[in-house]
């Protein structure tokens, strides 16, 4: 049931000191406070500055920011339309199950139709099982053709050629 209280916004600038409380709480809840390097100066330059990299959605409750979703766009791809991937989204525990992660889905899933995008990606951490239910329930499914793979800093070293190689 979505809160009376609740409205979803674009995130502004003042916005900043509470969106980095919430994504400190989010990198403790998904194990990686320790190498969490977001700060307030960094994320005005990313989200508010002359080239914005992404756009930050956030839930107003009674007390402050309920949550925050950031989106995040490719642009290049197969169909030539963008893909949008869902990079975060966070609600508070104190206002979770009252609508607001919905309520930040939706604006994420009609700023992607405004950009254009065929689809909308995101990835959900293994064993969060209340967040498959939830994006599940709005319509999200697991996408068996393809399997998430990364590098870390140590095997990008490993492999990649000398700067200099690049120019």
């Amino acid at each position: 049931m979505l809160s009376t209280e609740c409205s979803v916004r674009l995130a502004r600038p003042e916005d900043v000191p509470g969106l980095i409380e919430q994504m400190r709480a989010l990198a403790a809840f998904e194990g990686y406070l320790n190498e969490f390097r977001v700060d307030e100066e960094t994320l005005m330059a990313r989200a508010f500055g002359d080239q914005p990299e992404c756009q930050i959605f956030v839930a107003q409750g009674q007390k402050g920011i309920a949550g925050y979703a950031v989106g995040l766009t490719i642009d290049f791809t197969y169909d030539l339309r963008p893909t949008v991937v869902l990079k975060e989204l966070f609600v508070a525990d104190e206002y979770r199950s009252n609508g607001y992660g919905a309520a930040l889905l939706r604006r994420v899933a009609a700023w992607a139709l405004i950009k254009g995008a065929a689809r909308l990606k995101w990835d959900v951490l293994v064993g969060n099982h209340r967040a498959e239910a939830f994006y599940q329930q709005h319509g999200g499914r697991p996408d068996a053709k393809w399997i998430p793979y990364k590098m870390g800093e140590v095997e990008l070293q490993a492999i990649a050629p000398p700067t200099a190689a690049l120019s």
